[in-house]
């Protein structure tokens, strides 16, 4: 994604392109992919950033806020953000605390019981949990 392509993708979504949050987002944006803070970090530090711990995760948060990622928690200790915000669902690698997608129409979710009074389904997302063959 070009440099004009991320400030107008910020822009659509509410974002002031502040220099630190174009570093975060030409990381995460880059391509479709799962990417945890520390991963983002870690990134960063290695091309010689100095964008701070607090920024990416105030960033982070913006992004998720403003619908430009989406986060997917995968354990209490484990939380992604999503390049790619539509509807689709994951396998997620134990071992390898990888995520993957499974495009959304590869699995049917039938049987959903009554909502509770004042509510609507705002949707469903699936993380398939699995692990590698010792």
């Amino acid at each position: 994604m070009s440099r004009a392509e991320l400030l107008a993708k910020l822009e659509d979504h509410g974002i002031l392109p502040t220099p630190q949050r174009l570093e975060v987002a030409e990381i995460l944006l880059e391509k479709p992919q799962h990417l945890s803070a520390d991963q983002i970090i870690e990134r960063l530090c290695s091309g010689g950033s100095t964008v701070s711990k607090a920024t990416v995760y105030n960033s982070l948060n913006l992004f998720r806020k403003n619908g430009l990622v989406a986060e997917r928690m995968v354990d209490p200790e484990r939380r992604f953000y999503d390049s790619t915000t539509t509807a689709h669902h994951h396998f997620y690698n134990a071992d390898t605390r990888e995520l993957f997608d499974i495009p959304f129409e590869k699995i049917a979710v039938s049987g959903i019981p009554e909502l509770p009074a004042g509510t609507r389904l705002e949707g469903t997302e699936l993380i398939i949990r699995v692990r590698n063959n010792t």
